[in-house]
């Protein structure tokens, strides 16, 4: 049972930090570079829709697991340290009230999978017309 505790609150660390890149975009001490960057790490980690979705074996459980915490790695390092401190601060207090959402980055995300899958199709058609 430790072992699961010690991951749920690893998971409410990276919620928090996810949410303080959030908090951070829109702070204008911080270099536009790296607000985009920001932005697309908070927005993935709060849309309700993965990439990868979680019930493909293993491979859904990567983006959790891999880009979410490399991607707040990445953009803690493009951020002032005290802005980031700053933001963390705000983060912390706005988690204890609950999980916030990102409804675009799910359309985003559904709009890069609906194109994925008309290019398979399209590439399936065009390589069966080929074919004897």
């Amino acid at each position: 049972m430790k072992f699961l505790e010690h991951w749920k609150a690893w998971a409410q660390l990276l919620e928090v930090e996810a949410y303080t890149l959030y908090l951070a975009c829109k702070d204008p001490r911080v270099p536009w570079y790296a607000k985009a960057f920001a932005a697309s790490v908070a927005g993935y980690a709060f849309s309700p829709i993965d990439l990868i979705p979680d019930p493909i074996p293993v491979l859904g459980y990567l983006d959790d697991l891999i880009l979410v915490p490399l991607g707040v790695l990445v953009a803690r390092r493009m951020i002032p340290k005290l802005v980031f401190d700053e933001c963390r601060e705000r983060a912390q207090i706005a988690m204890a009230h609950g999980r916030p959402v990102n409804r675009i980055a799910a359309v985003v995300i559904v709009v890069v999978w609906a194109v994925a899958l008309a290019a398979v199709i399209w590439l399936a058609r065009k390589a069966h017309a080929r074919w004897p």
